[in-house]
């Protein structure tokens, strides 16, 4: 028993001795890419612009594909490599116009947002008493209160991952029992008035109902009217609808490896939005950090052993088309694919990475993790899977998601206030420093991160 334990013991030694001879390697090039990060502006006057001057990006619309053209003109003026649109279908849905009114007990025009994915309502809309309800459980008690009813679901914001099934699954909970539409509590920590987005799940009952966010304001008076026994009656117009699907284009480019350019780390962000704001945190500044990245690492003269590849992945937000092609056109070289880093959470400070790989990989990441504890960024999480590299991950590629402090992420997340005025600059270039000590010491090492 002894002699096993000296043997593992030896063994987690010598582990650690590949990963920590990672860091001296590395410490002054960290810290000239931090310190040169202070007063760069390319990165936000760059994201700047891209707000400003394209808008938000849904897919279909001629908005993004505008802003693919404009991304790919000045990624080949910065001299990266193999700069191209690959071409994507992706689906297409169209807000048009819509309203929500209190008719009952007063008149009072309602801040609204469809539901990405939603029907709309006949033209002259749909009126309707309120079902004010406080979660899925509510409504298999109820049910019988539902038919002919415009079923609200009045569900305060926990977390995004257990109040998002609101947005997914409520009109065809509804449905079921004879609702003629769902409203549901904007999903967000905070509110000014403003209601949130997003995409819905597929309709799944025979009977598809308009889906639609109202603000946290409203649904909490609507509650509370209802709750003193007064009736709430409402009324809503939506034109929503999916068209013909329509192309768009993943962006690729590359810094091309000096040694092994056939091994390729990727980096990047989803270019698309929804159709409100400037979908500044949601994703524009993601995708701006990793493309500064990778063009402060040429400036600065570092040449990396691997290329270091950014992608811009289309259709995350209603369709994930963009990730499922990407892994189709490359499946060849998935082998080759190292690691891929995305940012998908805001472009607040970062705080470190989550990572979904091996125990042997994660000894490396660690230790690079450490070099970006002087911008407050070198926290390893266990998870590392976001949305557009979770396809490659499936694929036996190991992954890494840029954590961010979140606490003001799902005050802005799929509405009109994404905008850029929420941008840090410190804060941003932070992002940008993390992503490229990150891809850049991966690329660069001598030994190969492990699967």
């Amino acid at each position: 028993m002894v002699r096993y334990k000296k043997i593992a013991v030896i063994l987690c030694l010598v582990s650690l001795s590949i990963a920590e001879d990672i860091k001296p390697s590395y410490e002054q090039t960290s810290i000239k890419i931090i310190n040169s990060l202070k007063s760069d502006s390319v990165g936000y006057n760059r994201l700047s612009y891209l707000c400003d001057m394209f808008g938000p990006r849904l897919s279909g619309s001629k908005n993004l594909e505008k802003a693919i053209d404009w991304i790919i003109k000045e990624m080949k003026l910065d001299g990266l490599s193999n700069v191209k649109g690959e071409r994507v279908k992706v689906p297409t849905w169209i807000r048009g116009e819509e309203s929500l009114q209190i008719l009952v007990p007063y008149i009072k025009d309602l801040k609204i947002l469809g539901i990405g994915g939603s029907v709309g309502t006949p033209k002259a809309g749909i009126s309707g008493e309120v079902l004010v309800l406080n979660s899925f459980d509510e409504l298999e008690e109820v049910k019988y209160k539902a038919r002919g009813k415009i079923v609200l679901f009045n569900v305060p914001f926990t977390t995004y991952g257990e109040t998002v099934k609101y947005r997914y699954d409520a009109p065809n909970k509804a449905a079921k029992y004879g609702a003629k539409a769902t409203l549901i509590r904007s999903i967000g920590s905070w509110s000014m008035n403003t209601p949130h987005t997003g995409t819905m799940g597929e309709y799944t009952y025979h009977k598809k109902i308009p889906h639609a966010a109202i603000t946290s304001e409203d649904a909490m008076m609507i509650s509370r009217i209802s709750k003193r026994g007064q009736k709430v009656v409402l009324k809503l117009n939506m034109d929503g609808k999916f068209v013909e699907d329509r192309w768009s284009r993943n962006i690729i480019a590359e810094l091309k490896g000096s040694t092994y350019p056939e091994e390729i780390i990727v980096v990047g962000g989803h270019i698309d939005s929804w159709d409100v704001g400037q979908g500044a945190h949601d994703d524009a500044g993601g995708c701006v950090a990793a493309w500064r990245a990778v063009t402060l690492i040429k400036e600065l003269g570092l040449k990396p052993r691997r290329t270091i590849r950014i992608v811009l992945w289309t259709n995350e937000e209603n369709g994930g088309k963009g990730n499922e092609n990407y892994k189709n056109e490359h499946l060849s070289e998935l082998n080759n694919h190292i690691l891929a880093i995305e940012s998908d959470g805001g472009v607040f400070a970062p705080q470190g990475f989550g990572f979904t790989g091996s125990e042997k990989a994660r000894d490396y990441i660690l230790d690079i993790a450490s070099l970006l504890d002087p911008i407050g960024a070198g926290t390893i999480t266990n998870w590392g899977r976001a949305a557009d590299v979770a396809p490659l991950n499936d694929n036996g590629v190991p992954v890494m998601s840029l954590n961010v402090d979140n606490s003001k992420y799902f005050w802005y997340h799929h509405t009109n206030a994404d905008t850029f005025d929420k941008i840090d600059f410190r804060e941003f270039n932070n992002c940008i420093a993390a992503m490229a000590i990150m891809s850049y010491v991966v690329s660069d090492m001598e030994k190969k991160l492990p699967r």
